[in-house]
């Protein structure tokens, strides 16, 4: 098996670092302009230096979408942009129009091209099309079955990139109008106000059919690929890439350090058993806030994998602080409070080198020294003696009741 890369999403650079910390082999991320989710913090030019800095110390890569399909009006400075994207030295660009491509190319920039999943590149021969133009990846479609990304991996035109985890389009993939027909807020442009996931009253000739209680929608379950990680590997698949640049930090490191530890153990071992793949999926369940389902991995989704009622998201509040600091001969744990929770009680904490671990957790105080009986000011420094393994930039959260 090849060396495979995990690519991570990031909306700002908080996220893209804790992302590598956990261990993510490249983030892709947005700038300012030209990219979508424009609802994402996104990037400042500054912002994308120091991340290709931190990166290129952390080994990994940081990609760029510069994916919105432009109008006329979106053209104005591109090229200036693209010319600081490179100097900034980023190590790709991810891209949906081939003006930008080829304007890139025109440019002489050192990074690489790669195809948005915009352009819902679903077999070879648009594989191979890409790579007349020149271009150094493919983003395959969601719509692919793992039958069929084995298949495009097998003629081994140029690498591929798959979607492995996140949320899933109820069209094809770049292809949808919904939100601009519904709201003039285009898709394709950065604005997608995800018209599928609101709750409609279902017609028939003037007739309601949906229960007014329970209304219809057309939302997909988020992508969650653990038990198709090993044979994406085997079939040299380049890239296995995880959706959500809206996402918080805790989901990330929750979501990468996952399937870190499944790729490590797949590389180590040779195979993940029935059990590893349960482990994995049961860590990854502590940060979903939306149900899953193996997207098009097993062909094409039937209902069981739609979420046409019932599919309000959940705020998780299981993570309640961040460790800033540690101090080993007081043994003395500096934390930041990220949610409500109470002390002496046990927690659980993992970090990019800890896996999941409970340790019970004494009294707690504030920077003054004085005891706390409930920790409910998000940001505040509190202090705790912490006997259990820790490090900086671990995250500890509740122990959810079975």
């Amino acid at each position: 098996m090849n060396r495979i890369e995990l690519l991570a999403p990031a909306g700002n650079l908080e996220k893209a670092k804790t992302a590598i910390r956990y261990g993510a082999d490249a983030v892709y991320i947005g700038g300012k302009q030209f990219s979508l989710r424009s609802r994402a913090s996104n990037f400042t030019l500054d912002d994308i230096a120091e991340l290709v800095h931190f990166a290129n110390d952390h080994h990994a890569k940081v990609h760029v979408t510069v994916n919105l399909l432009p109008h006329d009006e979106d053209l104005d400075g591109l090229a200036d942009y693209l010319k600081a994207l490179d100097k900034a030295g980023v190590h790709a660009i991810i891209v949906a129009s081939p003006a930008i491509m080829k304007l890139a190319q025109k440019l002489n920039c050192r990074f690489e091209i790669h195809v948005s999943t915009q352009h819902s590149s679903t077999n070879s021969n648009a594989v191979r099309f890409w790579k007349k133009q020149g271009v150094d990846r493919v983003v395959l479609g969601r719509e692919c079955t793992l039958e069929e990304i084995k298949a495009i991996c097998a003629h081994d035109i140029l690498p591929i990139e798959a979607f492995i985890h996140g949320g899933m389009c109820i069209s094809y993939s770049g292809r949808c109008v919904l939100s601009n027909h519904m709201t003039l807020r285009d898709a394709n442009r950065g604005g997608c106000a995800q018209s599928c996931r609101w709750k409609y009253h279902l017609m028939d000739d003037g007739k309601e059919i949906s229960d007014p209680g329970d209304l219809f929608s057309m939302s997909s379950r988020d992508l969650q690929a653990v038990r198709y990680i090993e044979e994406l590997m085997r079939c040299n698949v380049a890239s296995l890439k995880i959706e959500g640049r809206m996402k918080s930090a805790y989901y990330l490191a929750t979501v990468v350090s996952s399937y870190r530890r499944l790729i490590d153990l797949i590389y180590e071992k040779g195979h993940a058993d029935e059990e590893d793949m349960k482990k994995v999926i049961a860590e990854i369940g502590k940060a979903e806030n939306r149900p899953t389902g193996p997207g098009f991995y097993e062909g094409v989704p039937d209902e069981n994998v739609q979420l046409y009622v019932d599919h309000d998201e959940i705020v998780t509040q299981e993570f309640v602080a961040e460790v800033l600091d540690y101090d080993p001969f007081t043994k003395t744990a500096m934390l930041q409070v990220k949610n409500h929770f109470l002390p002496n009680q046990t927690m659980e904490i993992f970090g990019p080198n800890i896996p999941a671990t409970r340790v019970p957790v004494g009294a707690i105080e504030d920077e003054n020294g004085n005891i706390l009986e409930v920790c409910n000011r998000p940001m505040q420094i509190v202090y705790t003696k912490w006997d259990g393994p820790i490090e900086k930039n671990a995250m500890i959260r509740k122990v959810r009741q079975s």
